[in-house]
Protein backbone atom coordinates (compact mmCIF):
# COMPACT_ATOMS: atom_id res chain seq x y z
CA UNK A 1 0.00 0.00 0.00
CA UNK A 2 0.84 3.60 -0.64
CA UNK A 3 2.42 5.74 2.48
CA UNK A 4 0.27 8.69 2.54
CA UNK A 5 2.67 11.63 4.56
CA UNK A 6 1.16 14.58 5.87
CA UNK A 7 3.01 18.53 6.27
CA UNK A 8 2.30 20.82 8.19
CA UNK A 9 3.25 23.87 7.42
CA UNK A 10 4.32 25.53 3.79
CA UNK A 11 7.33 27.40 4.39
CA UNK A 12 10.69 26.82 3.10
CA UNK A 13 11.11 23.69 4.90
CA UNK A 14 7.76 22.14 4.41
CA UNK A 15 8.04 22.70 0.68
CA UNK A 16 11.55 21.35 0.33
CA UNK A 17 10.41 18.04 2.39
CA UNK A 18 7.20 17.62 0.90
CA UNK A 19 8.64 17.82 -2.66
CA UNK A 20 11.44 15.48 -2.13
CA UNK A 21 9.26 12.96 -0.65
CA UNK A 22 6.88 12.99 -3.52
CA UNK A 23 9.59 12.50 -6.05
CA UNK A 24 10.57 9.60 -3.66
CA UNK A 25 6.63 8.40 -4.80
CA UNK A 26 5.19 8.84 -0.82
CA UNK A 27 1.24 10.63 -1.41
CA UNK A 28 2.40 13.78 0.09
CA UNK A 29 -0.15 16.53 1.25
CA UNK A 30 1.37 19.59 1.97
CA UNK A 31 -1.49 21.72 4.76
CA UNK A 32 -0.58 25.73 4.79
CA UNK A 33 -2.95 27.73 7.24
CA UNK A 34 -1.85 31.06 5.16
CA UNK A 35 -3.54 31.37 1.60
CA UNK A 36 -0.47 30.97 -0.49
CA UNK A 37 2.98 28.71 0.35
CA UNK A 38 6.36 30.25 0.84
CA UNK A 39 6.30 31.20 4.33
CA UNK A 40 8.26 34.18 5.74
CA UNK A 41 10.30 34.00 2.76
CA UNK A 42 7.70 35.29 0.52
CA UNK A 43 8.02 38.54 1.80
CA UNK A 44 11.34 38.93 1.29
CA UNK A 45 13.76 40.48 -1.28
CA UNK A 46 17.16 39.68 -1.19
CA UNK A 47 19.08 36.68 0.96
CA UNK A 48 22.14 36.96 2.66
CA UNK A 49 25.21 36.56 2.31
CA UNK A 50 24.96 36.72 -1.90
CA UNK A 51 21.69 38.95 -1.90
CA UNK A 52 19.98 36.21 -4.19
CA UNK A 53 16.32 37.11 -4.93
CA UNK A 54 14.22 35.34 -2.22
CA UNK A 55 11.48 34.63 -5.06
CA UNK A 56 14.41 32.74 -6.81
CA UNK A 57 14.57 30.37 -4.64
CA UNK A 58 10.80 29.84 -3.71
CA UNK A 59 10.47 29.04 -7.62
CA UNK A 60 13.39 26.57 -7.27
CA UNK A 61 11.40 24.71 -4.18
CA UNK A 62 7.98 24.96 -5.68
CA UNK A 63 9.39 23.12 -9.04
CA UNK A 64 10.20 20.02 -7.15
CA UNK A 65 6.63 20.11 -5.58
CA UNK A 66 4.41 19.09 -8.80
CA UNK A 67 3.73 16.01 -7.08
CA UNK A 68 2.68 17.25 -3.87
CA UNK A 69 -1.13 18.24 -3.29
CA UNK A 70 -0.77 21.50 -1.87
CA UNK A 71 -4.32 22.53 0.89
CA UNK A 72 -4.09 26.10 2.20
CA UNK A 73 -6.45 28.82 4.04
CA UNK A 74 -6.73 25.78 6.55
CA UNK A 75 -6.10 25.01 10.52
CA UNK A 76 -5.22 22.04 12.27
CA UNK A 77 -8.27 20.88 14.42
CA UNK A 78 -7.71 17.63 15.57
CA UNK A 79 -4.33 15.27 15.31
CA UNK A 80 -5.28 11.44 16.51
CA UNK A 81 -3.29 8.11 16.02
CA UNK A 82 -4.41 4.79 16.00
CA UNK A 83 -1.50 1.80 15.63
CA UNK A 84 0.60 3.30 13.04
CA UNK A 85 -1.84 5.61 11.48
CA UNK A 86 -2.60 8.84 12.22
CA UNK A 87 -5.28 11.05 11.05
CA UNK A 88 -5.08 15.19 10.58
CA UNK A 89 -8.24 16.82 10.84
CA UNK A 90 -8.39 20.46 9.19
CA UNK A 91 -11.06 23.24 9.00
CA UNK A 92 -11.55 25.16 6.49
CA UNK A 93 -13.96 26.61 3.86
CA UNK A 94 -16.16 24.22 1.63
CA UNK A 95 -14.97 24.89 -2.19
CA UNK A 96 -17.68 26.92 -3.99
CA UNK A 97 -19.19 26.98 -0.57
CA UNK A 98 -19.05 30.81 0.17
CA UNK A 99 -18.14 31.13 3.49
CA UNK A 100 -19.47 27.18 4.76
CA UNK A 101 -16.74 26.02 7.28
CA UNK A 102 -15.81 22.08 7.06
CA UNK A 103 -13.88 19.75 9.00
CA UNK A 104 -12.30 17.13 6.68
CA UNK A 105 -9.63 14.42 7.93
CA UNK A 106 -6.29 13.40 6.26
CA UNK A 107 -5.37 9.93 6.71
CA UNK A 108 -1.26 9.65 7.10
CA UNK A 109 1.40 7.19 7.77
CA UNK A 110 3.06 9.79 9.41
CA UNK A 111 3.45 13.50 10.06
CA UNK A 112 6.15 16.19 9.28
CA UNK A 113 5.74 19.42 11.45
CA UNK A 114 6.85 22.36 9.44
CA UNK A 115 5.09 25.06 11.14
CA UNK A 116 8.02 27.78 11.53
CA UNK A 117 8.09 30.58 13.27
CA UNK A 118 6.59 33.81 14.34
CA UNK A 119 8.34 37.14 14.61
CA UNK A 120 9.03 38.97 17.58
CA UNK A 121 6.22 41.57 18.53
CA UNK A 122 7.66 44.76 18.05
CA UNK A 123 5.37 46.37 20.45
CA UNK A 124 6.41 44.27 23.56
CA UNK A 125 9.30 46.79 23.85
CA UNK A 126 7.52 49.96 24.26
CA UNK A 127 11.20 51.81 24.79
CA UNK A 128 11.65 51.50 21.39
CA UNK A 129 8.51 52.97 20.04
CA UNK A 130 7.46 50.83 17.48
CA UNK A 131 3.68 51.36 16.81
CA UNK A 132 4.06 54.80 18.87
CA UNK A 133 6.29 56.72 16.32
CA UNK A 134 5.47 56.95 12.63
CA UNK A 135 9.38 56.55 11.98
CA UNK A 136 10.01 53.26 13.94
CA UNK A 137 9.87 50.48 11.39
CA UNK A 138 10.55 46.66 11.66
CA UNK A 139 13.30 44.99 9.41
CA UNK A 140 10.38 43.02 7.86
CA UNK A 141 8.58 45.66 6.67
CA UNK A 142 11.56 47.12 5.71
CA UNK A 143 12.24 44.24 3.49
CA UNK A 144 9.27 44.83 2.30
CA UNK A 145 9.67 47.88 0.94
CA UNK A 146 12.90 46.42 -1.15
CA UNK A 147 10.71 44.10 -2.46
CA UNK A 148 8.11 46.31 -3.74
CA UNK A 149 10.75 48.55 -5.44
CA UNK A 150 9.50 51.35 -3.72
CA UNK A 151 11.42 54.41 -2.50
CA UNK A 152 12.46 53.94 1.44
CA UNK A 153 11.02 57.08 3.00
CA UNK A 154 10.45 58.41 6.25
CA UNK A 155 6.72 59.06 7.36
CA UNK A 156 7.10 63.02 6.03
CA UNK A 157 7.81 61.43 2.40
CA UNK A 158 11.52 62.55 2.58
CA UNK A 159 14.38 59.80 2.01
CA UNK A 160 16.09 59.51 5.46
CA UNK A 161 19.84 60.97 6.13
CA UNK A 162 20.49 59.47 8.90
CA UNK A 163 19.59 55.97 9.60
CA UNK A 164 19.63 53.62 12.96
CA UNK A 165 19.09 49.39 12.92
CA UNK A 166 19.12 47.76 16.71
CA UNK A 167 19.81 44.53 16.52
CA UNK A 168 18.09 41.68 18.93
CA UNK A 169 14.78 43.13 19.16
CA UNK A 170 12.96 40.03 21.41
CA UNK A 171 16.62 37.96 21.53
CA UNK A 172 18.61 37.77 23.86
CA UNK A 173 16.36 39.62 26.40
CA UNK A 174 15.52 38.51 29.86
CA UNK A 175 13.05 41.23 30.45
CA UNK A 176 10.95 39.14 27.22
CA UNK A 177 11.50 36.19 28.47
CA UNK A 178 13.84 34.95 25.09
CA UNK A 179 17.41 34.21 26.27
CA UNK A 180 17.99 32.75 23.01
CA UNK A 181 20.02 34.06 20.10
CA UNK A 182 17.96 34.03 16.92
CA UNK A 183 20.81 33.43 14.58
CA UNK A 184 20.12 35.75 11.35
CA UNK A 185 19.34 39.13 12.89
CA UNK A 186 23.17 40.50 12.54
CA UNK A 187 23.89 39.22 9.32
CA UNK A 188 20.28 41.29 8.24
CA UNK A 189 21.33 44.09 10.32
CA UNK A 190 24.26 44.18 7.57
CA UNK A 191 22.71 43.38 4.80
CA UNK A 192 19.83 45.72 4.89
CA UNK A 193 22.21 48.20 5.97
CA UNK A 194 24.47 47.92 2.91
CA UNK A 195 20.88 48.04 0.79
CA UNK A 196 19.74 51.22 2.44
CA UNK A 197 23.73 52.73 1.43
CA UNK A 198 23.06 51.69 -2.10
CA UNK A 199 19.54 53.67 -2.25
CA UNK A 200 20.95 56.43 -0.67
CA UNK A 201 24.87 56.65 -0.69
CA UNK A 202 25.16 59.78 1.26
CA UNK A 203 23.57 58.79 4.21
CA UNK A 204 25.00 57.70 7.48
CA UNK A 205 23.71 54.30 8.29
CA UNK A 206 24.19 52.82 12.24
CA UNK A 207 23.96 49.49 13.42
CA UNK A 208 22.96 49.10 17.30
CA UNK A 209 23.96 45.58 18.09
CA UNK A 210 25.00 43.56 21.76
CA UNK A 211 27.58 41.42 19.60
CA UNK A 212 27.92 41.11 16.03
CA UNK A 213 27.01 37.08 15.92
CA UNK A 214 28.67 36.57 11.79
CA UNK A 215 28.81 32.63 12.07
CA UNK A 216 28.07 31.45 8.47
CA UNK A 217 30.44 31.57 5.84
CA UNK A 218 30.58 34.69 3.78
CA UNK A 219 29.20 36.38 6.54
CA UNK A 220 32.16 37.82 8.13
CA UNK A 221 32.89 39.28 4.79
CA UNK A 222 29.51 41.34 4.04
CA UNK A 223 30.44 42.65 7.64
CA UNK A 224 33.84 44.16 6.33
CA UNK A 225 32.48 45.28 3.11
CA UNK A 226 29.44 47.24 4.90
CA UNK A 227 31.94 49.01 6.75
CA UNK A 228 34.52 49.11 4.64
CA UNK A 229 33.23 50.04 1.38
CA UNK A 230 29.91 51.63 2.46
CA UNK A 231 30.93 53.27 5.55
CA UNK A 232 27.97 51.58 7.96
CA UNK A 233 28.81 52.37 11.09
CA UNK A 234 28.76 49.94 13.90
CA UNK A 235 28.26 51.01 17.85
CA UNK A 236 28.61 47.98 20.41
CA UNK A 237 25.85 49.15 22.75
CA UNK A 238 21.90 48.30 23.82
CA UNK A 239 19.17 51.22 23.27
CA UNK A 240 17.63 52.24 26.59
CA UNK A 241 14.71 54.40 25.24
CA UNK A 242 13.78 56.25 22.44
CA UNK A 243 11.93 59.66 21.96
CA UNK A 244 10.41 61.84 18.86
CA UNK A 245 10.82 65.02 17.70
CA UNK A 246 8.22 67.56 16.99
CA UNK A 247 9.70 66.99 12.68
CA UNK A 248 9.34 63.23 13.08
CA UNK A 249 12.92 62.14 13.44
CA UNK A 250 13.66 60.05 16.77
CA UNK A 251 15.98 60.41 19.45
CA UNK A 252 18.26 57.31 20.52
CA UNK A 253 19.67 57.19 23.67
CA UNK A 254 22.47 53.72 24.43
CA UNK A 255 25.68 53.31 25.52
CA UNK A 256 28.74 52.93 23.65
CA UNK A 257 29.85 49.56 25.86
CA UNK A 258 33.48 49.66 23.79
CA UNK A 259 33.89 53.62 25.35
CA UNK A 260 31.61 53.08 28.47
CA UNK A 261 30.22 56.42 27.13
CA UNK A 262 26.63 57.47 27.07
CA UNK A 263 25.50 58.39 23.80
CA UNK A 264 23.08 60.26 22.34
CA UNK A 265 21.68 60.97 18.63
CA UNK A 266 18.73 62.06 16.49
CA UNK A 267 17.76 59.66 13.10
CA UNK A 268 15.51 59.79 10.98
CA UNK A 269 14.78 56.16 10.38
CA UNK A 270 14.75 53.26 13.20
CA UNK A 271 14.76 49.80 12.19
CA UNK A 272 14.05 47.23 14.86
CA UNK A 273 15.82 43.43 14.05
CA UNK A 274 13.03 42.01 15.50
CA UNK A 275 14.03 38.29 16.30
CA UNK A 276 12.38 34.34 16.11
CA UNK A 277 9.46 32.96 18.55
CA UNK A 278 7.67 29.99 18.42
CA UNK A 279 5.07 29.52 15.83
CA UNK A 280 1.97 30.07 17.44
CA UNK A 281 -0.24 27.26 15.83
CA UNK A 282 1.89 24.69 17.26
CA UNK A 283 1.31 24.81 21.00
CA UNK A 284 -2.28 23.56 19.84
CA UNK A 285 -0.76 20.83 18.01
CA UNK A 286 2.19 19.87 20.75
CA UNK A 287 -0.93 18.83 22.91
CA UNK A 288 -2.99 17.22 20.21
CA UNK A 289 0.72 14.78 20.16
CA UNK A 290 1.49 15.13 23.40
CA UNK A 291 5.25 16.51 22.32
CA UNK A 292 7.33 18.77 24.98
CA UNK A 293 8.85 21.97 24.31
CA UNK A 294 12.24 23.45 25.93
CA UNK A 295 12.82 26.55 27.99
CA UNK A 296 12.34 28.72 24.77
CA UNK A 297 9.18 27.45 23.80
CA UNK A 298 10.17 25.42 20.48
CA UNK A 299 9.48 21.50 20.08
CA UNK A 300 11.84 19.45 21.44
CA UNK A 301 13.15 16.47 18.92
CA UNK A 302 14.09 13.21 20.25
CA UNK A 303 17.85 13.47 20.62
CA UNK A 304 19.47 16.99 19.28
CA UNK A 305 22.62 15.06 18.07
CA UNK A 306 21.78 11.89 16.36
CA UNK A 307 17.81 12.13 16.45
CA UNK A 308 17.34 15.65 15.85
CA UNK A 309 14.25 15.56 13.06
CA UNK A 310 12.62 12.88 14.87
CA UNK A 311 10.21 13.05 18.13
CA UNK A 312 9.48 10.89 20.54
CA UNK A 313 6.50 9.44 19.52
CA UNK A 314 7.37 7.07 16.31
CA UNK A 315 5.98 8.57 12.61
CA UNK A 316 6.21 12.31 14.17
CA UNK A 317 8.87 14.56 12.32
CA UNK A 318 10.26 17.35 12.63
CA UNK A 319 11.70 20.35 10.26
CA UNK A 320 13.21 24.06 9.83
CA UNK A 321 12.32 27.02 12.38
CA UNK A 322 9.93 24.40 14.83
CA UNK A 323 13.17 23.69 16.56
CA UNK A 324 14.21 27.07 17.12
CA UNK A 325 15.72 30.03 15.22
CA UNK A 326 17.57 28.84 11.13
CA UNK A 327 18.36 30.31 8.20
CA UNK A 328 16.78 29.31 4.85
CA UNK A 329 20.02 27.39 3.65
CA UNK A 330 19.66 25.56 7.06
CA UNK A 331 16.05 25.29 6.68
CA UNK A 332 16.51 23.61 3.31
CA UNK A 333 19.29 21.32 4.76
CA UNK A 334 16.99 20.01 7.54
CA UNK A 335 14.09 19.27 5.56
CA UNK A 336 16.19 17.09 3.47
CA UNK A 337 17.28 15.08 6.11
CA UNK A 338 13.93 14.91 7.76
CA UNK A 339 13.08 13.48 4.32
CA UNK A 340 15.77 11.27 4.41
CA UNK A 341 14.45 9.83 8.11
CA UNK A 342 11.09 9.42 6.73
CA UNK A 343 11.73 7.63 3.89
CA UNK A 344 13.97 5.12 5.74
CA UNK A 345 10.85 5.37 8.75
CA UNK A 346 8.35 4.20 6.35
CA UNK A 347 10.61 1.64 4.08
CA UNK A 348 11.38 -0.18 7.19
CA UNK A 349 9.81 -2.96 8.77
CA UNK A 350 10.73 -2.31 12.42
CA UNK A 351 8.77 0.41 14.91
CA UNK A 352 10.27 3.88 15.85
CA UNK A 353 11.84 6.61 14.28
CA UNK A 354 15.49 5.16 14.05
Amino acid sequence: MEHSVIVIGGGVSGMTAAGMLAQQGFNVTLLEKEAETGGHAARWDRLFPDRKKASEVLDFIRKGMSRVKVITGITVVNITRNDKEFTVVTRGQVADGGSQMADIPHPASCILLATGYELFEARKKEEYGYGIYNNVITSAELEDKFRSGSPILTSEGKPPARIGIVHCVGSRDEKVGNLYCSKVCCVTGVKQAIELKEMYPASEVFNFYMDLRMFDRHFEELYYEAQQKWGVSFIRGRLSECAENPDGSIIVKTEDTLTGKPLKMTVDLLVLLTGFVPGRGMASISAMLGLTTGADGFTNSADSHTLNNSTEIPGIFLAGAVKGPVSISESIADARAAAIQIEVYLNSDKPGND
